[in-house]
């Protein structure tokens, strides 16, 4: 398989992340979505959605982005640079992400992500 469909989908992703479009992550993300935290935490799908309520993206930037395949799943890897505004304070994170899809019967969706800070920046 071409890597060009799940890039469609991370770069799909990044716009409804830096949109806040609950809609689409919620179309894009598994029922049972886990995301890691470059601090550790871990959020649902719920509370990620739902993290809108008082955080929103100013810029969010992916570039170095891997695509692997194993079956019916792949991981994403790459390099994502965004300044955020959480509970009225300004953040800049530049991290590694990892990405992992799965491939369902209603399609490709976003099965878990984590993030580790990126050394030296």
């Amino acid at each position: 398989m071409t890597s060009a469909p799940i890039q469609e989908l991370q770069r799909a992703f990044d716009e409804a992340e830096l949109r806040a479009d609950a809609d689409a992550l919620n179309a894009l993300l598994a029922d049972d979505f886990r995301s890691i935290g470059e601090q550790g935490y871990v959020l649902d799908k719920a509370r990620w959605v739902g993290k809108f309520a008082e955080f929103a993206y100013a810029s969010l930037e992916s570039s170095d982005v891997e695509v692997s395949f194993y079956g019916h799943a792949a991981i994403v890897r790459c390099v994502q640079r965004s300044r955020s505004v959480w509970r009225g304070q300004e953040m800049a994170l530049a991290v590694r992400v990892s990405q992992t899809w799965v491939e369902l019967p209603e399609g490709w969706r976003l099965a878990g992500i984590q993030f580790s800070p990126l050394g030296g920046e």
